[in-house]
């Protein structure tokens, strides 16, 4: 059975007789009934009811009809996704990020998606596998560490991690505080599985200062209640929330900050869209929070060629 017997089969119904079925095909009318008949054999069922001056569908022939539409439909969708493939567009984009960066950075910059952009999808993912997402169907990683070099990727931003504290607190009128001022505090901490607590960590450990009081928070968002009920201050990389103030944490080489990448697969049919999205984001980064958040390097690493 071909699709062209199908696609016949379809315009004699639609069309309502061989001879003006014939014209929408572009097939001579003798051909086009000899093609029909040859439908009929290979199913072995009669899809016809003839006579002399009309031809109509039998009744396994309406039976039939909407299956061969179904599968003509099917086809011609399969034809459609090929080019698109053969063409490096994206009509579907699957993100994989962790959630702190779903919330604050990618859902604002897929607000401002346009309609020629394609439709996105996101999946959260916990920030030491995010690269994982990308063998297992995700079109670009968004992750906090320096992705492998089998990977494509893009230096999209260095956000801050931030010291929340309350607007009446003794810091209320601050824009930053040093690594040293920020141990004599009480903290509210992520574990060490978040990345906002290992640049904190790692920034300590630099100086070799050590904590005073910490009590570890399971979610950024409880983190920041307690520093709004005057709990401690919160340490976190997310955007602010309960009116809280942020202040940039110094230390001795810079500013205490984690770093974003973009990551996809080099071989993916559409690389140089995923890769102009992934510079889209790293300017929407800049636009949002400003110039200091530009990593000082944005060039794009293409994976080696294989063998």
């Amino acid at each position: 059975m071909e699709l062209r017997h199908l696609r016949y089969l379809i315009a004699v119904a639609d069309a309502g007789s061989v001879s003006a079925a014939s014209v929408r095909v572009h097939v001579t009318q003798p051909s086009l009934s000899r093609q029909l008949r040859q439908l009929e054999r290979e199913l072995g069922v009669g899809l016809f009811s003839r006579t002399e001056r009309s031809i109509q569908l039998s009744a396994a022939g309406r039976q039939f009809l909407p299956l061969a539409r179904d599968l003509v439909a099917r086809a011609d969708a399969a034809v459609a996704a090929a080019h698109t493939l053969a063409s490096g567009r994206l009509e579907q984009l699957t993100i994989a990020a962790p959630g702190t960066t779903l919330t604050d950075v990618i859902a604002p910059f897929l607000a401002g998606l346009g309609p020629d952009d394609p439709m996105p999808t996101v999946w959260e993912e916990l920030p030491v596998s995010v690269y994982g997402a990308l063998p297992r169907g995700a079109d670009l990683a968004i992750g906090t560490t320096p992705p492998a070099s089998h990977l494509a990727s893009l230096a999209v931003a260095d956000l801050p991690v931030w010291a929340y504290v309350r607007h009446d607190d003794q810091w209320g009128a601050r824009v930053d505080v040093t690594l040293s001022q920020l141990v004599t505090r009480d903290l509210l901490l992520l574990s060490s599985d978040f990345h906002p607590r290992r640049a904190l960590d790692e920034a300590l450990s630099r100086t070799g200062t050590a904590y005073e009081t910490v009590v570890e928070v399971g979610t950024p968002e409880v983190a920041q209640a307690l520093a709004a009920a005057g709990r401690g201050v919160a340490v976190l990389s997310d955007d602010p929330r309960f009116g809280l103030r942020p202040l940039r944490i110094t230390a001795p080489e810079g500013p205490v900050h984690i770093s974003l990448y973009a990551a996809w697969q080099p071989d993916h049919h559409a690389a140089a869209s995923l890769s102009g999205l992934a510079g889209r984001l790293a300017d929407f980064c800049i636009e949002r929070y400003g110039a200091s958040v530009a990593p000082q390097s944005r060039t794009r690493r293409q994976a080696p060629a294989p063998g």
